[in-house]
């Protein structure tokens, strides 16, 4: 015979609430997991983990000093420049370098002082926003290389004197992103490192203060070519802008202008820096032109002169002599 045991609703109730009782510390902590998990999994929130708000004010001033320093530094180059004229342009790559290892260094601590790296953050740098930002820099990416490249293969150097497309100039700075080129004008240009890859660049002096100089002259081909020849050089010799340890030479050829036929005599000598191209060339241009007035020697003109023709018979069967 079996035993029937009767519990009433009331102490099922109470059995139930002292087990919900006793384990509420535990299903909140399951709870509070629950959510700790889905906030760590949540991206928006783990991109504002990986700031360190504290750092912010740090890389402030970091970049703060990274401009005050750079600021001097041109300041002093400026004026050792101008003092050691003879070492400008070392001084000059010494600054680029400085610049460059400056620009390096505040990117680094910046990053570090701003960023918190972690495993969370490598992943999400390696996915889909890494490639947007890849996309979104790519310009600045292949500029940032071939500035290193600039820097090491050397085509051009700061305070070179140079002739990219249709731009003419002196180097001023090679950044990390673009180089910077003062034109005769004394306008400055800015052109992305990039570009230099793939186009020609012609470089004046390349490393030493002094450059050649082209000067053309015209004159008749019925005119004293030596004479004018020798008043060239001798100008050329004189002039106060001129650089003697290298050699000058005046070279004389037949060309064409207007359909008419000159003499071109090309003086090429060395200017004594690249600042005193146009200078040079005024000088020389000056002195030579009085001295070809002085001398008689013309410029190139259409002649006219008596010719015979031997096939033009009259009359009486002899030559006669015909204007053209």
């Amino acid at each position: 015979m079996k035993k029937v045991t009767y519990s009433p609703p009331f102490l099922r109730s109470a059995a139930i609430w002292v087990l919900l009782a006793l384990n509420a510390p535990m299903i909140a902590m399951a709870n509070e997991d629950a959510e700790m998990s889905s906030i760590k999994n949540d991206p928006l929130t783990t991109m504002f983990e990986m700031f360190r708000w504290e750092g912010m004010i740090a890389s402030f001033f970091v970049i703060l000093a990274s401009w005050v320093v750079l600021r001097f530094a041109d300041r002093v180059v400026e004026k050792l420049g101008s003092v050691f004229a003879d070492r400008r342009l070392l001084i000059q790559k010494i600054s680029a370098f400085f610049h460059f290892a400056v620009y390096i260094a505040t990117i680094f601590s910046v990053v570090l002082l701003s960023f918190k790296i972690s495993k969370e953050i490598l992943v999400i740098l390696s996915g889909t926003g890494a490639v947007a930002l890849g996309f979104a820099l790519k310009d600045l990416a292949a500029s940032l290389m071939a500035g290193i490249m600039i820097m090491f293969d050397r085509p051009f150097q700061v305070g070179d004197r140079i002739n990219f497309g249709d731009q003419y100039g002196d180097v001023i700075a090679i950044g990390l992103r673009s180089v910077k080129l003062q034109t005769l004008d004394d306008s400055t240009v800015t052109i992305p490192n990039n570009m230099f890859l793939g186009q020609v660049t012609s470089c004046g002096n390349y490393g030493v203060v002094d450059m050649q100089i082209m000067v053309d002259f015209h004159i008749g081909i019925d005119q004293d070519v030596v004479k004018a020849r020798e008043i060239i050089q001798e100008v050329a010799a004189n002039t106060r802008f001129i650089y003697l340890p290298k050699p000058i030479k005046v070279i004389v050829s037949q060309v064409v202008i207007d359909s008419c036929v000159a003499l071109r005599l090309r003086l090429k000598a060395y200017v004594l820096d690249t600042k005193y191209e146009k200078d040079f060339e005024t000088d020389i241009t000056l002195h030579v032109m009085k001295l070809f007035g002085e001398n008689g020697i013309q410029p190139p003109a259409i002649l006219h002169r008596q010719v015979e023709k031997p096939y033009l018979i009259n009359e009486t069967d002899t030559k006669q002599p015909v204007s053209v």
